[in-house]
């Protein structure tokens, strides 16, 4: 009993760093973050809202001024960051996917930024989807 109570610590407790390796970074760079960069209609897009002096749990990069894209360093951190918020495995679960997802679609109440996504047909929720999956590879 002893050894089943340490090892659901261990799992409970893996750094982000853990979850992160079951994730693929290229097709987080290449497919995941232009999403946030995305302008949907009637909506703003992620990066205005999750960057810079935010206070809010995903918390994206500064977009260099005149830059259309993050650097390799600051897509690493976005990375990690966004990697807290989803589990591995799980493309359904995790604060990445049901915080802009409409609360009708299986999303939560409380994104103040909108309902990004209508419902899990969206493409880009599939993107995300698809990565949070960890079996995404770059097209």
């Amino acid at each position: 009993m002893r050894c089943f109570l340490l090892l659901l610590g261990a799992i409970v407790l893996s750094p982000a760093a853990a979850r992160a390796q079951a994730l693929d970074y290229e097709f987080f760079k290449t497919r995941v973050q232009p999403v946030f960069l995305e302008k949907r209609p009637g909506h703003t897009r992620c990066v205005v809202c999750h960057s810079g002096r935010s206070n809010t749990a995903f918390r994206l990069e500064t977009l260099a001024p005149g830059s259309k894209s993050w650097t390799e360093e600051q897509s690493r951190r976005n990375f990690e960051m966004a990697s807290r918020l989803v589990l591995p495995g799980d493309p359904q679960a995790g604060l990445l996917l049901t915080h802009p997802l409409a609360p009708e679609a299986g999303g939560s109440a409380y994104h103040s930024g909108g309902r990004q996504f209508a419902s899990r047909d969206d493409p880009q929720w599939k993107i995300l989807s698809r990565w949070a999956r960890g079996s995404a590879k770059p097209n």
